[in-house]
């Protein structure tokens, strides 16, 4: 290996392949051969010579042997890991070299004059490449190794892949051509030499045999040679579980003991059925197989330990029945496909459950117990008994007794030997309808047992008997303006009756002609208050009665006798009440009506109402309604509105006259009153030249109001034009205490309310039997 330097110097014109002969009259010129010619050097790695190792010579055709050259070297390693003689050319390696450190050098070679250091040739760049030996052996790195695998796989089944690296030139040599080989884990495992991929080598391997596995994995580079470096690693391969075994109940049969008064629900003993599998595949489901005994219980799987719990269904009974037989099935809850030829993956055992005797309350014959007694039943009468029994095999007596706590006003006995219940108190449906109370019955026991008693409720439910007559059911107050039948009344009894209440009115005196009012029984539990004339005078009668006889359905039929007693009041024209004294049964009666109004109260009542004078039925003044001209006939009572003779300021707004079509675009005027003007006369003169000048006035005659009252007066109004009204009963004999400038005006209303008419309606009611 050596670097060879050439360069044409001092020849001949006329000498080398590309020179031409200047004798030739042509220009001559010469080929120029390239100043470095130089190969790869290598330098041995781990180089254990004492001397220095020799890499390779450095020479150029310069050089004729004179000592007149000298090389220098510079670059990665010059003078401390590689140096060159500078009269010869040759380098040398100083120290071992790794090439798995640093695998090249790169170097720069320099030629020039020993004397002058004048370079005689370009600066030359080479490499120095460390020859790879076989020094590092495959390694595994990332072992040791996790692999798992199911259980019972076929041969051939891939596990995983290992992969040893070598530090060596894969490029040079066999050093790091890696062959793998198992060390230890045959028969059961195998590995491919060249990838490493580890697979199963047996079949039906068994979990439940063993489940898990070493495998030691060679790898060795040389290609496996004789001489090459190895590595080592370590595999631990687990075999998974998959359902390949059924559970297996560990005996035939399974004894159990339960105590006859075990609860419904709740556990009575626990069977297991093994499985070999784990996980998933070792749930077990539990079925008690139909026959005799399955009925009385039932069975779930405890989730985390996979045991059966047999649970009470219904209740247990040693006297009954002493003892039960049935079988359990165990099985797989998730079974696999391709163990089936296994054969069935499921056992059955035989469970026998012995019940025992325990020492119990007495049972009452019925879960509850319902009686019926007729209130105010003798004290000691025999209502109903309650029985209870020892159900246990000494069949102990029973003593009965009631729960004060259910009767505390002591209103039953009971005897302590036979369960009878009888009265202590006289019973009354309408205080207490239903009574509610608790027997208690007690288990008399020989020994020191502690006292066993169950409890029972025992509904007794008054009956009503026919004690209480009927009564009119409810107030009543009504305006009628007609004859005939003015009220409909009903009745009402405190009593219950067995089929709906049955009613029925009358007049104590039926078939007396009279000719004022009767009673009218319409046949479906009311009657009405019939009135058999009208114009009813106070001055002629005031106050009439009239009797009703109410009697009920009753077997013992009760009635009782009320009276209505009627009071003419007075009425105004439009049939209104107006004055009348605290009564029950009030009727009006008015001159402008020919039928008869009537308002029937029930209770004490007072009307507190009060109105203006403008709205008032007491307004003393008649109205002006003409009845002389070819016109709108009743109409006219409408075609004004009388308020305006009262006070300007109720005149309705855009009320327009009904006797007089109106012109299309004429409103009326609003009337304008000086409220502030005293001066009666200018605001008369006002209206008077208003109404002269209103082109839209009747051909007739018609009214035109002037009514005005002044406003300001500290004592306000005494005026009936604006003046409020008093109550409809008012009593004006209070003016005769406001002296003598107040006796016309106490005379005059006086004398109003005496001619008045008044009519009131108030009962009276005899009960009997």
């Amino acid at each position: 290996w050596t670097l060879t330097w050439e360069q044409r110097r001092n020849r001949p014109p006329n000498t080398g392949p590309l020179a031409a002969g200047r004798n030739g009259g042509s220009r001559g010129f010469q080929r120029v051969k390239r100043g470095w010619v130089w190969n790869q050097f290598f330098v041995l790695e781990e180089y254990m010579g004492s001397d220095p190792q020799y890499v390779g010579k450095l020479h150029t055709d310069l050089d004729n042997g004179e000592s007149a050259v000298k090389y220098t070297l510079s670059g990665d390693g010059a003078g401390t890991i590689f140096t060159i003689d500078q009269i010869t050319g040759d380098i040398h390696a100083l120290r071992s070299l790794d090439r798995e450190e640093k695998p090249y050098y790169t170097l720069r070679a320099q030629a020039v004059d020993i004397e002058t250091n004048r370079p005689l040739e370009p600066e030359s760049e080479f490499v120095i490449k460390v020859q790879d030996i076989n020094d590092n052996e495959p390694k595994f790195l990332e072992g040791p190794y996790m692999a798992s695998v199911p259980e019972m796989s076929p041969v051939g089944t891939y596990v995983m892949k290992v992969t040893a690296a070598d530090a060596d030139d894969p490029t040079y040599g066999n050093s790091a051509r890696v062959v793998y080989s198992i060390l230890h884990g045959q028969p059961y495992f195998s590995v491919d030499a060249k990838t490493g991929v580890i697979r199963t080598a047996l079949p039906n391997m068994d979990r439940e045999v063993k489940e898990l596995y070493q495998v030691l994995i060679q790898a060795k580079d040389m290609g496996g040679q004789l001489g090459g470096l190895a590595g080592t690693t370590t595999i631990n391969i687990t075999l998974s579980d998959v359902n390949d075994n059924p559970p297996r109940f560990s005996k035939s049969i399974f004894h159990l003991r339960v105590p006859e008064s075990s609860a419904v629900g709740s556990a009575v003993g626990r069977i297991k059925a093994h499985d070999l599998d784990i996980g998933k595949n070792a749930e077990v489901e539990y079925n008690i197989v139909p026959g005799d005994g399955g009925a009385m219980f039932d069975i779930t799987t405890n989730e985390h330990n996979q045991e059966g719990i047999i649970m009470l269904k219904k209740p247990l009974d040693y006297e009954t029945k002493k003892a039960y037989t049935f079988k359990v099935e165990a099985s797989n809850a998730h079974l696999d496909p391709r163990f089936h030829n296994f054969g069935p993956f499921k056992d059955t055992a035989t469970v026998k459950i012995n019940i025992l005797d325990v020492d119990e309350p007495p049972v009452f014959s019925k879960p509850s117990y319902a009686m019926d007694v007729y209130e105010d039943t003798p004290q000691g009468t025999i209502i109903g008994a309650v029985t209870a029994q020892d159900l246990d095999a000494g069949n102990s007596p029973v003593r009965y007794s009631i729960d004060w706590k259910s009767d505390l006003d002591s209103f039953f006995d009971i005897d302590p030997v036979r369960g009878t219940i009888s009265t202590n108190e006289l019973l009354d449906r309408e205080s207490i309808a239903q009574h509610n109370i608790s027997v208690v019955a007690t288990k008399v026991s020989k020994y020191d047992n502690p006292v066993l008693t169950s409890r029972v409720a025992v509904t007794v439910h008054v009956l009503d008997i026919n004690e209480f007559p009927p009564e009119l059911a409810m107030p009543y107050e009504r305006l009628v303006r007609y004859a005939g039948v003015i009220q409909v009344i009903s009745a009402r009894d405190q009593d219950l009756p067995q089929a709906g209440q049955r009613f029925s009115f009358k007049s104590p005196q039926e078939g007396v002609k009279t000719k004022n009012f009767t009673i009218r029984d319409f046949g479906n539990n009311t009657a009405g208050v019939v009135t058999l004339r009208g114009g009813f005078k106070r001055r002629s009668q005031e106050i009439y009665h009239l009797p009703v006889v109410i009697e009920d359905g009753g077997l013992q039929i009760l009635s009782s006798t009320g009276t209505l007693t009627i009071r003419v009041c007075g009425c105004d024209t439009d049939g209104s009440l107006l004055t009348c004294s605290m009564l029950i049964f009030p009727f009006c009666s008015a001159r402008l009506f020919p039928a008869v109004i009537v308002v029937l109260y029930v209770g004490v009542r007072r009307q507190k109402k009060k109105e203006t004078l403008m709205t008032s039925k007491e307004d003393v003044r008649d109205n002006v309604i003409h009845y002389d001209d070819e016109g709108g006939g009743e109409e006219d009572t409408h075609a004004f509105d009388m308020g305006t003779l009262r006070n300007p300021k109720v005149i309705k707004e855009n009320m327009f006259r009904r006797d007089v079509k109106p012109e299309l675009g004429l409103c009326p005027r609003r009337p304008v009153a000086s409220q502030n003007s005293t001066d009666i006369s200018n605001f008369i003169s006002l209206r008077l030249q208003e109404h002269d000048g209103d082109t839209s006035a009747p051909p007739y005659d018609s009214l035109a109001t002037y009514a005005y009252e002044g406003e300001g007066s500290v004592a306000e109004s005494l005026s009936s034009i604006e003046s409020v009204k008093g109550e409809t009963e008012e009593d004006y004999n209070y003016l005769n205490e406001w002296g003598p400038r107040f006796k016309t005006l106490a005379g005059i209303f006086g004398e109003r309310s005496e001619s008045q008419s008044d009519v009131t309606l108030s009962t009276t009611t005899e009960n009997k039997h």
